[in-house]
């Protein structure tokens, strides 16, 4: 496909038609979508304050040309701005723009790109020419003093959000799990252990991030102690993996917080006692047990699966009626939050572009560093994390309403009202 551009003279021809390259045409799309986006934000503000009027009659909020041009690596591209200005004349006030603010070169997206190549292996010194390989020379900025830097910010960061109060942060619903990171430590793997919570609201949000010494019962009564002192309260329901630190610990701390065991890390322990060649259709069974809709059909579907895997293969069938009653407790809560309880996968899946271990670096990385750039992972992560389904039962839960098989248990009350963003429904008893 040719473009029409401009009809230019080159070397004493006529090029009326040039074929531009796809980064040419990336980089006029990114230009021009920035821009608009710029010229719009600028417009609301705008109009939002023309009503604002001086003691001379004249508008306080005004456009004002435009700034110097400047450039900003966007997706690995150098694309130049000329931002709107804004005169904003009222007391105190002053626009700065969202999407594009003062000082920024270049997208929030690079610096979250930085946490998991530390993580795999780079060290300072070879961020520089590894980001200039992948993006170009547009990415000079990012020198081994600038990486230092950030580096340092992060770590500051850590520290101020490890020791805030929890007081006012009521967590519904929390996983948990410890992920090991061999990456670039010459010393023992750094294992982070990791809390992600469910608040009343719906929202996911990372509690807790710190080292622990191989998952041990007490590198997590530590943490779990930590959070209590800060002013956490008991969590309804904690979901993670068979490993005994965490639940042992958790007894200590939260006594009174119900146990669902991962349904993710029981499949795997099941199948890995049956050969290979029966691994699909037990696979198959398995998901029966595990999606089943009530108790008595979960329970269904584990005696059909002893039934066919039974006898040789006795060890599948015991690891599977281990621990059976917390592989159930998710049952006990509504339905619609069934999807986000069975598993931990919310935290694999957050850790698992940093997991895989590629090399190690010349001189050590620091396990503070690790744990910062950790942090910085999830933290970035967690700007695009959904809400639970049916936000508005997290309350319920919360507020001591019972659901057996995922429904609400009639109570004495009249009447209970369920509340969400749609609307009020009644659910009468």
């Amino acid at each position: 496909m040719q473009v029409q551009l401009t009809a230019t003279e080159v070397q004493g021809q006529t090029a009326e038609y040039v074929t531009p390259t796809l980064d040419e045409l990336a980089r006029e799309g990114a230009r021009r979508m920035l821009g608009a986006a710029l010229e719009l934000e600028v417009s609301e503000y705008v109009t939002r304050y023309r009503a604002c009027l001086g003691s001379d009659g004249l508008r306080q909020v005004v456009r004002n040309g435009r700034a110097r041009s400047r450039k900003v690596l966007v997706g690995g591209m150098s694309v130049p701005v000329h931002a709107p200005r804004v005169d904003d004349r009222r007391p105190g006030e002053k626009f700065t723009s969202q999407i594009l603010p003062p000082y920024v070169r270049r997208s929030q997206r690079l610096e979250e790109t930085l946490p998991i190549l530390y993580l795999r292996g780079l060290s300072t010194g070879d961020f520089a020419p590894a980001l200039e390989e992948l993006l170009g020379e547009a990415a000079r900025g990012f020198s081994a003093t600038n990486i230092v830097r950030f580096k340092e910010r992060w770590e500051e960061e850590y520290r101020v959000w490890k020791e805030r109060e929890l007081a006012d942060d009521d967590y519904v619903y929390v996983w948990a799990d410890g992920v090991n990171f061999s990456v670039r430590l010459e010393e023992d793997r750094l294992t982070c252990l990791v809390l992600i919570g469910v608040k009343r609201d719906g929202t996911k949000e990372l509690i807790a991030l710190e080292d622990g010494y191989r998952e041990s019962a007490e590198a997590w009564l530590t943490l779990l102690r930590r959070l209590k002192q800060h002013g956490m309260p008991a969590p309804a329901l904690a979901i993670g993996d068979g490993a005994l630190g965490f639940w042992q610990a958790l007894g200590q701390v939260y006594p009174e917080t119900q146990h669902q065991r991962c349904w993710v890390h029981k499949l795997r322990n099941v199948l890995d006692k049956l050969p290979d060649r029966l691994q699909e259709a037990a696979k198959a069974r398995l998901r029966q047990v595990m999606y089943a809709e009530s108790q008595a059909a979960a329970e269904t579907a584990r005696e059909a699966f002893a039934a066919e895997f039974g006898g040789k293969h006795e060890k599948a069938v015991t690891c599977l009626r281990e621990d059976w009653d917390e592989l159930l407790t998710f049952m006990a809560f509504p339905k619609e939050h069934w999807l986000h309880l069975r598993t931990s996968n919310v935290i694999e899946s957050v850790f698992s572009p940093a997991k895989v271990r590629t090399r190690k670096t010349k001189g050590a990385g620091s396990r503070a560093a690790g744990l910062a750039m950790a942090y910085k992972l999830v933290s970035s992560a967690q700007r695009r994390w959904r809400k639970a389904n049916a936000p508005h039962l997290v309350r319920l839960v919360r507020e001591g309403v019972r659901f057996k098989d995922g429904q609400i248990v009639p109570t004495p009350r009249a009447e209970v009202s369920i509340t969400d963003a749609g609307g009020v429904a009644a659910c009468s008893t």
